[in-house]
């Protein structure tokens, strides 16, 4: 009613203006942009009412079975559930409620996949929504939002009928930064704090019990208020999957598929060392489209392992380098392959000159065991390996080419780890206490050594790299056992 008493006084005093003669035009044009500036704030309060209805959705019901790979975070997240699972017994005992878990971990290792399978772990109401989703330009809004998603988390288990609600926060540390680390804009602060208010005020007591789970790849990013207890009592680390953690993967995602009789699902396992459970499923997504193209009626063992090599290094590329580039490329694998297999016997998987992504060719080695802490023995049998290809150009024709720039870049990083580890000649040193200079003459000095042996080592095998040589030419692909095959032939007619 208000309104319209205004707009009709307003509209009243206009004509009685133009009647007496004023020009009211400039009146007109200070009330289009009043009009504009009230649309606009309109605007954003609605579209910061509906954030939480419309950002969120309700999860596709999954399992920790349908996870693979996590057993100890599993464990670990399950541990930290019963508290939600076993509310009474926590009440009787005078504990705390669980208020918050962080998952922390690579990316692709199945953080948000977790967080759903703790909602149907629990039966409790699931929303998800990214860190970045919280943060504008408008003072005000991120917090308005916050506010708004625990609201609705109440509101949809009331509606469902259930007591738990799990709200799930992924990019943790776009909204839970460090404060102070904005300085040219407070709304990542002002968000921040709401949320820390609103976990503050979460009880056991009230009839929607919620629980708010983090997943974040940069742990360090973000503000200690948010680490202390009361806030993330909880951090469960989800970490790469281990080999048999890999098998367990690549079974679960190869379930739905048809396999050959002759795949080695545990060969590929040890091959994908470094691998996250998003590049597994991959594997098998790419090794199906694979047997799809060839119009296989199942996937191949050779499938699985070209799509590693997609995923590892990306699609063939249609280079057609020169016959003596080619042939330049062929030398450069055949002396990482045979240094490879000198150094460490069986551990070539296939060498190739096929192009993928920014390598013109490549050697991939499988490692017997996952290895997580290296000797000065690895790390140098490592540097040989780099630069073993630059090595057999020179010993077979002469020169060096650019093809082994990131295979010095690679050896002075394994240098440098031998040098800030403690296992170099300089003995315990800081990074920080070492010059420039020193760090190049030690690092240097360590490369230059594992230089010289791989001379010493590949030059009795000059023949093998010859012949490897050729046929990669020839074939493109050579696998380890053919390489080993090479071997022994020398080795028996010497």
């Amino acid at each position: 009613m208000l309104k319209e008493i205004s707009a009709g006084t307003v509209i009243g005093v206009l004509v009685f203006l133009t009647l007496k003669g004023f020009d009211i035009t400039p009146l007109l044009l200070l009330a289009g942009v009043g009009f504009l500036a009230y649309w606009l704030i309109e605007k954003k309060g609605m579209l910061s009412s509906t954030f939480g209805g419309k950002s969120y959705i309700p999860a596709v019901p999954i399992s920790f079975a349908d996870i693979g790979g996590q057993e100890t975070a599993i464990r670990e997240l399950k541990e930290a559930l019963e508290f939600l699972l076993r509310s009474k017994q926590v009440r009787a005992m005078g504990i705390r409620p669980l208020k918050g878990i962080l998952l922390s971990g690579p990316p692709g290792t199945g953080k948000t996949l977790m967080a759903r399978a703790a909602a149907t772990y629990t039966d409790a109401v699931f929303l998800a929504a990214s860190g970045s989703e919280f943060i504008e330009m408008y003072a005000g809004v991120g917090a308005q939002r916050v506010r708004e998603l625990f609201n609705r988390a109440r509101e949809l288990a009331r509606r469902q009928q259930k007591k738990r609600a799990i709200i799930f926060i992924d990019e943790l540390e776009v909204l839970g930064g460090k404060r102070g680390s904005h300085t040219s804009h407070l709304e990542y602060d002002q968000t921040l704090n709401q949320l820390l208010v609103e976990m503050d005020g979460l009880k056991e007591d009230q009839d929607v019990q919620i629980l708010v789970i983090g997943a974040t790849n940069r742990a360090d990013l973000l503000d200690p208020a948010l680490l202390r207890p009361g806030r993330f009592d909880r951090q469960v680390r989800v970490d790469l999957p281990d080999r048999e953690g890999r098998l367990a993967i690549l079974k679960l995602h190869t379930a739905n598929k048809p396999l050959g009789p002759k795949t080695d699902l545990e060969a590929i396992a040890r091959e994908t060392f470094g691998f996250s459970g998003a590049h597994l499923e991959s594997v098998a997504n790419e090794a199906a489209i694979l047997a799809l193209r060839e119009k296989a009626p199942v996937i191949e063992q050779r499938h699985l392992l070209e799509a590693v090599d997609k995923v590892m290094l990306g699609e063939k590329l249609g280079r057609k380098p020169t016959p003596e580039e080619l042939y330049r490329l062929a030398i450069h694998e055949a002396g990482h392959a045979v240094a490879a297999e000198l150094l460490r016997p069986g551990s070539v998987s296939h060498v190739t000159i096929t192009s993928r992504g920014q390598a013109l060719g490549y050697t991939r080695q499988k490692p017997e065991h996952d290895i997580y802490l290296y000797t000065r023995d690895y790390l140098e049998v490592q540097i040989a390996i780099c630069l073993a290809g630059a090595v057999a150009e020179t010993l077979v024709l002469g020169n060096r080419s650019t093809g082994s720039l990131n295979d010095f870049k690679e050896s002075i990083r394994l240098a440098r780890v031998i040098i800030t580890s403690g296992l170099s000649d300089l003995g315990v040193v800081g990074e920080e206490n070492l010059s420039k200079e020193q760090m190049h003459t030690a690092s240097t000095t360590i490369i230059n050594q594992e230089e010289e042996k791989v001379v010493s080592l590949l030059q009795p095998h000059l023949p093998v790299l010859k012949e490897l040589a050729r046929n990669l030419v020839e074939k493109e692909t050579i696998t380890g056992r053919e390489l080993r095959n090479l071997l022994q032939e020398q080795a028996k007619a010497s």
